[in-house]
């Protein structure tokens, strides 16, 4: 956010020492000071005066209206935004410039590589079809990673399953309480329907597959059920006895009925029968740690 305001700054002062300030402003001057005034942020106040808006998530949602307005009927042209605005609104313009390919990543506290699909959908803005024939995007990015970048931009990349460890023990939980695998096998032959068993012979290496033997892909998916059913039998999803037959269990259902992970629903389950055997005990504070142990809020930012 604060690079938007700073981008915005400094293509202000770009376009004064040209003697050209009011360049990207098409509108009279006495009409951007209204719009200007009607802003709340001070930052875009300053802005709009130039013909150039900026839109991030901290703003008002006054000032965002102001500014999509402006932009999307060209009063100003152009637009300082941060890449959350490619997968929200759709502003389609003739040149979008990507100032770089890494966002800091507070998790893991470094710098990290957008996904290809976050920046193709950047680029994916630029063209009109109701105003131009052509379009253009510059994506500037550190010398070491041109090759890749040109690569992906002009060569199709392979559509790769996201079928693994992390979230196929939600999957089978669901087949399990809706009765379609009722054993390891059900299991089994689940898999081979699967995106994942499609390309795992053409793609070894992406799935660390050693083996591509039919027993060695056999041996893989195997190894990933009996992890998933094993993650399951903790979590009290599902039982699972001698003669190799699966079952449901009531924390089965829920968690498949409510999309929550298994791993939620047996930590819920694990704290609430705490809170049961300590009566004298008040619910919040475990209540709120539940919330906030949560996998399904982990990808949420957390504003400071």
């Amino acid at each position: 956010r604060r690079q938007t305001r700073l981008t915005a700054l400094d293509i202000i002062s770009l376009c004064a020492s040209n003697d050209k300030s009011k360049a990207f402003l098409h509108m009279e001057e006495e009409e951007a000071e209204n719009y200007a005034q009607m802003a709340l942020d001070s930052a875009l106040k300053h802005t709009l005066l130039f013909g150039i808006g900026i839109h991030h998530a901290g703003l008002n949602e006054t000032d965002r209206e102001i500014v999509e307005e402006l932009f999307s009927t060209g009063k100003i042209q152009v637009l300082v935004c941060t890449s959350t605005l490619a997968w929200g609104v759709n502003f389609p313009a003739h040149l979008v410039i990507v100032k770089g390919t890494e966002y800091f990543d507070g998790k893991i506290g470094r710098y990290k590589d957008f996904p290809v699909t976050d920046l193709l959908q950047m680029i994916g803005r630029a063209g009109r079809p109701q105003y131009d024939t052509s379009a253009c995007a510059v994506i500037l990015v550190h010398e070491p990673k041109k090759n890749f970048y040109r690569k992906f931009l002009y060569e199709p990349f392979p559509v790769e399953s996201q079928l693994g460890v992390d979230n196929l023990p939600a999957h089978i939980n669901a087949e399990v309480a809706g009765s379609a695998i009722n054993s390891r096998d059900d299991a089994l032959v689940y898999m081979t329907w699967t995106y994942l068993f499609r390309r795992l012979l053409r793609n070894p290496s992406y799935y660390q597959l050693e083996d591509s033997s039919p027993e060695g892909v056999g041996n893989f998916l195997t190894n990933l059920i009996e992890k998933s059913i094993d993650e399951l039998v903790v979590n009290k999803c599902i039982k699972a006895d001698c003669d190799e037959k699966l079952a449901t269990t009531q924390l089965g259902k829920i968690a498949s009925f409510y999309y929550i992970s298994p791993h939620t629903a047996g930590k819920a389950f694990e704290k609430l029968q705490l809170l049961k055997k300590y009566d004298e005990m008040s619910p919040y504070p475990w209540l709120c740690q539940l919330l906030a142990d949560a996998n399904e809020f982990s990808e949420l930012p957390v504003r400071h």
